[in-house]
């Protein structure tokens, strides 16, 4: 089967694709082609496996040359994130939604002419939730919790999640929309995710690098690990259309912890000295935008697929600690509890 993962060279994409080349199959099916799209290269490993292609640039001014391009799936997790978006208006409509409604209509195209209808994973955010005076936000959002976004990026990626729908209803794709959690605890630099921090307030100490947290403790989020992210996917691909329940987009696991509940764990796992590295200084734009998220999620329909978060932070914490020391940099990014 041939694939492709559209952000294949950012960290989930990335971590997507290791998970499905290690594998070998998805779907019962053998995986013979993997294509990768992404600003940017992906990783020097993938490149090395033969069944790895590698397109780099912005997806927009790919999708026409995808109309004579047949696949077999697509995970589309490419996008620009919260924190550019809320910053320019005109980037997040063109990365977010001109660039999946011009991937949908090249499929379209290639399946008017013939093509094989594909299999379309979309990922969508929590951030479609938010708080509007008609439309109160519960304290815990659903599957069925309607959404109501109160920032750009959520709203693209709500109206994304439409254009999967209607044109799974017009079996130009079958297509599954699975709405993430924020996935924590992510490697490298800080993105412009208004969510960065909660992957920052861990990574840095562990570095032995202070950390500036912009909300308070008290604040709740719903967060995921990267595996269960991975697993999330794969398993919303692997499913029956009448396991998937219908064409809405479903909630994966989540985690509902609060920002002390975090660095509680942080202490448990490194240290207090690690902890201490991390200060709260309050971000105005951040905290207001974090202010407009949902404080948890539940997962019911992920749940009848196997689906299910982590049982408390600590092992989040710990399951990256275990990634990053197997790397050869492990001395620097985890230097912080030497």
């Amino acid at each position: 089967m041939k694939l492709m993962i559209t952000g294949g060279g950012g960290f989930v994409g990335a971590r997507l694709a290791r998970t499905l080349l290690k594998r070998g199959t998805l779907a019962g099916e053998r995986i013979d082609r993997l294509v990768l799209t992404d600003i940017a290269p992906p990783p020097v490993d993938l490149l090395a496996d033969a069944r790895v292609e590698a397109r780099t640039g912005p997806l927009l001014a790919q999708t026409e040359a995808l109309r004579e391009e047949p696949f077999d799936g697509v995970f589309h997790l490419a996008s620009a994130v919260s924190g550019e978006c809320e910053l320019d208006f005109d980037l997040g409509l063109r990365s977010n939604l001109d660039s999946t409604r011009a991937l949908l209509d090249a499929i379209r195209a290639n399946v008017n002419a013939g093509g094989k209808v594909p299999r379309v994973v979309f990922s969508s955010s929590v951030a479609v939730f938010g708080p509007d005076p008609a439309v109160p936000l519960p304290k815990i959002v659903a599957d069925d919790t309607l959404p109501a976004p109160q920032t750009s990026y959520g709203t693209q990626k709500l109206m994304c999640e439409h254009l999967i729908a209607d044109y799974t209803r017009k079996r130009y794709v079958d297509g599954r929309a699975a709405r993430l959690m924020t996935v924590t605890v992510r490697p490298g630099r800080p993105n412009g995710a208004a969510s960065s921090f909660f992957s920052g307030i861990i990574r840095e100490p562990l570095a032995g690098v202070e950390s500036v947290c912009p909300v308070s403790p008290d604040v709740s989020h719903p967060v995921s690990s990267p595996s269960r992210t991975v697993d999330g996917l794969i398993a919303v691909y692997e499913a029956s259309r009448d396991a998937f329940c219908g064409r809405t987009a479903l909630n994966l696991p989540a985690l509902n912890v609060r920002v002390s509940d975090m660095l509680d764990a942080l202490e448990k796992v490194a240290g207090p000295a690690v902890r201490a590295r991390v200060r709260f200084e309050r971000d105005e734009r951040i905290a207001g935008i974090v202010a407009n998220w949902p404080s948890g999620a539940s997962a019911a329909r992920a749940a009848r697929l196997g689906l299910h978060p982590h049982e408390n932070f600590a092992d989040i914490v710990q399951q990256y600690i275990d990634d990053c020391a197997a790397l050869p940099n492990a001395s620097e990014t985890l230097k912080g509890m030497s």
